[in-house]
């Protein structure tokens, strides 16, 4: 059902017009360059035939409707269902949709635009304007061609969404002290939200939203590339709106880019946040900050229920790898009983064991691996016993190319106890897979 429903909405899309100056007279923003992100679905025809000869249940107007009875204040799944209920042939339900959803949200530009067309669609008309902005001249084809942008990655995400396996790769566990993790599929424009279900449970999708991102596609490298970094970060603070210029809305949390994976590949910049839109508008084409994560200031209200300062992690990936219970259960398997080997290496104090977990490549403040090796020889001479305790152990794939190895983030709560030192600390590793066998790439304090 949803290739057929990609198709047959994307094919409205196509020729969505621009009705009158609604739309212009709300558009605020500077003509810039239209993104180039223009997704393409693809359609083997024995889905549709099966589709058409034997129609199942809808699960996307099922969502919707669920969405909306758990939030009737969520303007894209009022915008998505108003497209759907044109897709059916439902033409006056889908125009009181719209109308109600524009009357409550004005200044959302798309909603004005797509209204427009199936006014149009009403009574048999293309204006001479419309005509130009499907043709691709005129005063506004810009503005429409964002607008157009947005109304794909929209559609598009939160369909995708409905196709997804089980648990996103990059959360293999949440640990005891993570409530909630954000998710972000830059190639879908989208923003996961995941609750911790409990130890040895995937965790569960409870949200997700249209979200935009910087200007420039691809993986952050440099101050004032205009690129949104692809890594595993954490919420540092949040910033409320009468502290912020009118363009982050209504607040900002940002995280910890550059983190420390970052900063060894001499990654330059720092600010990146996710923060509201400029409250002229309502929303954003897909392609359009400066690197940060922008959501409407109404979703991002709704995000700050789920964000813990210092605890939530937020996971941006170009393209989300989605895995099935039984794949999620075998990677946790694989990556704690490394750990556990490791913990029990060093409460032993068997240093040749303990070194043989570390990477050729490792670091840490101020050691290489020859330099940490010669440390943890001088103390583990100076140990009669230790004990090594690990808890709350949060686990995060980290994003990577094809042509990358493996690598994890493990944070978890370290209690150490020996004849002549006790201390407790948060501790993260980055471990990376080299020859099927998992290593600490870094060790560090959170």
């Amino acid at each position: 059902m949803t290739f057929f429903r990609v198709l047959t909405v994307l094919a409205l899309l196509a020729a969505i017009g621009l009705t009158g100056a609604k739309v212009s007279a709300l558009w605020t923003q500077q003509e810039m360059t239209a993104p180039a992100f223009i997704p393409t679905v693809p359609a083997p025809p024995a889905v549709a035939d099966a589709v058409v000869k034997q129609p199942p249940a809808d699960p996307v107007l099922e969502r919707l409707n669920q969405r909306l009875t758990d939030n009737p204040n969520d303007f894209e799944a009022n915008l998505l269902k108003g497209l759907l209920l044109f897709q059916d042939g439902e033409l006056s339900e889908a125009i009181a949709v719209l109308e109600d959803l524009t009357a409550r949200a004005p200044k959302f530009q798309l909603a004005h635009l797509i209204l427009g067309d199936l006014l149009s669609a009403r009574y048999g008309l293309v204006t001479p304007f419309a005509a130009d902005a499907i043709n691709g001249v005129g005063e506004h084809h810009q503005q429409v061609a964002q607008l157009k942008n947005e109304a794909r990655a929209r559609l598009e995400g939160y369909l995708s969404a409905l196709d997804q396996a089980t648990v996103p790769a990059v959360l293999l566990t949440l640990g005891e002290s993570i409530g909630h993790a954000l998710v972000v599929d830059k190639s879908r424009h989208r923003l996961y939200v995941f609750r911790n279900a409990g130890t040895g449970l995937p965790p569960k999708l409870i949200d997700d939203f249209y979200i935009v991102l910087g200007k420039v596609p691809g993986d952050k490298r440099r101050e004032g590339d205009l690129k949104t970094p692809d890594g595993v970060y954490f919420v540092t603070s949040y910033l409320p709106d009468e502290k912020l210029p009118p363009l982050y809305g209504q607040g900002a949390f940002p995280v910890n880019y550059p983190n420390e994976y970052d900063r060894r590949l001499h990654k330059t910049g720092q600010g990146i946040w996710l923060h509201g839109t400029d409250k002229s508008l309502y929303s954003r084409p897909p392609l359009d900050s400066e690197g940060c994560v922008v959501l409407t200031n109404e979703e991002f209200a709704r995000i700050a229920t789920y964000v813990e300062v210092g605890r939530t992690p937020v996971v941006i990936s170009e393209q989300v790898q989605w895995l099935s219970t039984r794949e999620w259960l075998d990677r946790n398997i694989e990556i704690q009983a490394a750990l556990e080997s490791w913990r029990q290496s060093w409460e032993k104090a068997d240093l040749q064991s303990y070194l043989d977990f570390y990477s050729a490549d490792f670091w840490s403040s101020g050691y290489d691996e020859q330099s940490w090796g010669e440390y943890k020889k001088r103390v583990f001479a100076g140990k009669t016993f230790q004990k090594v305790g690990l808890a709350d152990i949060a686990l995060f794939e980290y994003p990577r190319s094809a042509q990358q190895p493996p690598m994890v983030v493990a944070n978890f709560e370290q209690r150490y106890r020996s004849n002549n030192f006790n201390g407790d600390m948060r501790k993260r590793l980055y471990l990376v897979k080299e020859s099927q066998r998992w290593k600490i790439l870094y060790e560090g304090g959170q």
